[in-house]
């Protein structure tokens, strides 16, 4: 396999880790230090809003100066993200953190749309097979990473506290950052012509609706899953820090594991598939949701529930994440991506902001509904995407 891949999928498991430690960190200390949950969820309102700006601009500054330094960029960033929340704890108000949060947005979007992009710029002979199978790992084992990195933040909460956790984590993510400087080859993904700005908006109809679907998709994901979760499993079924860790770690890394292996049982992976896998998915959260409304095994109803989700998010993810490449011309894969990827955090924001209102205002179950809502929507925006032979 091309060295160059494995060095930018290694710096990209590494940048992984410390995003989901650091978030499951900010979700359960903050939460600790008595935040309500929309509160928790006002933290990240920075994260997302500045990936949106950076997925926008980052297309282009990598098309200009070479992905492998925007993904360096995105490293040295998160490590002053992670050392700023290090100060002491009156220090932590709302606006500090939210600052906090919006370099470790504007980090964690440059290094995602630096490897996703370079995928694509490796990838030199144009096969497909090898495209959705690279891709499939990188996306696959990058989530299963990150909810290892969930797993590490609750447990370095628990032993070490929360400023010794986030040193721990600077430390890692420096050592990477080191790593790939030295081994990544300079100008990676870097356009002869320099593009001009207003070329990161996509004139190609595929990528507008596939975009306008991936907004609906990670949205629906996000309203029930990024704060309305952890604060329940928290706060109603009374499970310690780490068991909340474990779990959606656990719950990452099964869906990591199912996008990386996706590439040997999903076959049809066109604009067909990406129809049919969202409207699989829809029918899940409307079923949790009823089973919460009707049943009394609440624990073992969002154990199932979540694990069938995994699986099936999963597949929509990967075949999303093809598709965009897929869709994108070599010369212009930088900025073609950086702008879907504006759409991915688009609805991060959205999904996060509604995961902590709905959940204070009206509970779990609104959450899940709203999520179905939005996946039903992705799968009506998908039936504007053309076949790819087209």
């Amino acid at each position: 396999m091309n060295r160059n891949y494995l060095t930018i999928t290694a710096n990209y498991w590494m940048f992984t880790i410390t995003d989901g430690a650091i978030r499951m960190l900010v979700v359960l200390y903050f939460h600790l230090l008595g935040y309500s949950p929309f509160e928790v969820a006002m933290l990240f309102l920075f994260y997302e809003f500045f990936g949106i700006v950076t997925n926008l601009v980052g297309g282009w500054l990598g098309a200009r100066i070479g992905l492998n330094l925007t993904m360096h960029i995105g490293a040295g960033l998160q490590i002053i993200a992670l050392l700023a929340l290090t100060v002491p704890e009156a220090w932590l108000s709302v606006a500090y953190v939210m600052a906090a949060q919006a370099l470790s947005g504007i980090a964690k979007d440059l290094n995602k749309m630096s490897a996703k992009a370079s995928v694509k710029t490796l990838n030199k002979d144009g096969s497909d097979s090898r495209l959705f199978k690279w891709v499939a790992v990188l996306t696959g084992s990058k989530n299963a990473l990150k909810g290892l990195g969930f797993f590490i933040g609750a447990a370095l909460l628990d032993s070490l506290g929360f400023r010794g956790a986030l040193f721990s984590l600077a430390g890692l993510l420096l050592f990477s950052l080191v790593i790939g400087i030295l081994l990544l080859p300079s100008g990676l993904g870097k356009m002869a012509n320099k593009p001009k700005f207003r070329q990161v908006f996509s004139n190609i109809p595929a990528i507008n609706w596939l975009s306008a679907s991936r907004f609906f998709l990670f949205g629906a994901r996000d309203i029930w899953f990024v704060v309305a979760l952890p604060v329940f499993l928290y706060q109603q079924l009374h499970w310690s820090f780490s068991a909340v860790g474990s779990f959606m770690a656990l719950w990452i890394i099964g869906y990591g594991i199912v996008q990386a292996s996706a590439a040997k049982f999903i076959h049809q992976r066109g604009a067909g598939a990406a129809r049919f896998w969202a409207g699989v998915l829809a029918l899940l959260p409307f079923s949790i949701a009823l089973g919460l409304e009707y049943a009394n095994a609440t624990e073992w109803i969002l154990i199932i529930g979540l694990i069938i989700f995994a699986v099936v998010f999963a597949i929509n993810s990967v075949i999303h994440s093809y598709l965009i490449l897929a869709y994108s011309h070599h010369d212009k894969v930088a900025m073609n991506v950086g702008f879907y990827y504006m759409a991915n955090a688009a609805g991060r924001l959205v999904g996060t902001l509604l995961s902590g209102w709905l959940y204070q205002s009206a509970g779990l179950v609104a959450c899940l509904w709203f999520s179905s809502a939005f996946v039903f929507l992705a799968m009506l925006l998908a039936f504007k995407l053309p076949r790819l032979s087209e």
